[in-house]
């Protein structure tokens, strides 16, 4: 049974948009497409009738020839012959319709929304190419839907944790609990800014999923960025007694790109290496000219991530038992990596440590400034934090 019962309500769902019309235009129910199948399968049997009425008109005009001619004994074999040949017709007629006639039915039910649905791969190899594709369609649909039920049940639960809280503080100051002062007041201001933060990730996150970001590319120093990026953290390794080191090189060109965007994806991955690295670990940024793409790695020496959550980091909402973000950093930054047509990997093992990879393409590169600055850190800021 299809779970998307909705669609068989009379109202609207609630969240259909006000003025357009419900059902969408062009939509048909499941009876049509099974009356859709019926009159295709009709035309077929009729075409399969004309086409045997033909054939045996032929057959009898030739065989009353070959009687005026030779006789009747040939008349046996040429009907055993004509009855061989409708046979062989029927049967591809059959074997091909059946299988189109599956495929219409189905393609009904994917309109009822049931993204379960599966034809059998039958017929001719055309016929079995068609329903191998349309197989692969709805299984396509059916993660795209089970995506998006995951991914709402976790909004709802990532919203519902600070609205909570701040509930429950409003409640206690209304009912006296606590005086109305800034030191009970802060908490709320904190949780909305931290609802204000999720809410404009999830705004990111989906614009750049859909292609819909704008990117306000301008040729930027990329080893320029990176130092500024890493200096902005380096009290916060400074605390954690971690070694930062970054090495960039000194041909490294000037490269057309968003450099928000490209901020954001480096203080995300800088984040992260900072808060799994134990102390007196290290934390390197590193960046190359490999095929005319700039390569930008992060490295770090914390606990590492096992093989069976490796593959789920750039999910969404997925987070390790011990980590206190959101789950939406890393997916963030590799979209908007690819929104620039680059790509992010990670790689990891227990106990190894974590590398995050991220290229920007060759289309993406312009000509080399003169004095562009190395960003090696300086003695200073190489040195071992204690």
């Amino acid at each position: 049974m299809s779970d998307h019962r909705w669609r068989r309500h009379a109202g609207k769902p609630p969240w259909w948009p006000e003025g357009e019309t419900w059902p969408p235009e062009g939509r048909m129910g499941p009876q049509a497409w099974r009356g859709m199948r019926g009159r295709f399968m009709w035309r077929i049997g009729c075409f399969f009738l004309l086409m045997t009425v033909i054939f045996l008109s032929v057959v009898a005009l030739l065989g009353w020839l070959i009687d005026k001619a030779i006789g009747a004994a040939p008349m046996i074999l040429i009907g055993l012959v004509a009855l061989l040949v409708l046979a062989m017709i029927g049967r591809a007629i059959r074997n091909t319709a059946a299988p189109v006639g599956d495929l219409i039915e189905a393609s009904g039910r994917v309109e009822e929304g049931d993204f379960s649905t599966r034809v059998p791969e039958a017929g001719p190899g055309e016929v079995r190419a068609l329903a191998r594709a349309f197989n692969a369609m709805s299984a396509r649909l059916e993660e795209a839907e089970q995506q998006r039920r995951s991914s709402l049940a976790d909004v709802s639960h990532e919203l519902r944790q600070p609205l909570t809280v701040i509930q429950g503080n409003i409640e206690a100051l209304l009912d006296g609990v606590y005086p109305a002062d800034a030191a009970h007041l802060e908490p709320i201001l904190a949780e909305t800014r931290i609802l204000e933060r999720l809410i404009d990730d999830l705004r990111t996150l989906t614009l750049a999923e859909a292609g819909s970001l704008v990117l306000h590319r301008e040729p930027t120093d990329l080893a320029a960025l990176l130092n500024e990026v890493t200096t902005s953290y380096r009290s916060q390794a400074d605390q954690a007694g971690i070694i930062m080191n970054v090495t960039v090189p000194n041909d490294l060109p000037t490269i057309h790109i968003d450099p928000a965007r490209i901020r954001e994806v480096v203080a995300n991955l800088l984040t992260n290496a900072l808060r799994h690295t134990p102390r007196d670990g290290t934390v390197e940024i590193s960046t190359q000219l490999a095929n005319d793409e700039a390569i930008v790695t992060i490295r770090d020496t914390g606990p590492g991530i096992p093989r069976e959550q490796l593959d789920r980091v750039f999910d969404r909402f997925y987070r390790s038992p011990d980590s206190p973000g959101s789950g939406l950093g890393l997916p963030i930054a590799k979209s908007l990596v690819e929104a620039h047509a680059g790509t992010m990997m990670a790689t990891s093992g227990v106990g190894a440590g974590t590398t995050i990879r991220f290229s920007l393409p060759h289309g993406s590169a312009v000509e080399p400034r003169l004095g562009t600055r190395r960003t090696d850190l300086d003695a200073d800021q190489r040195r071992r934090i204690p």
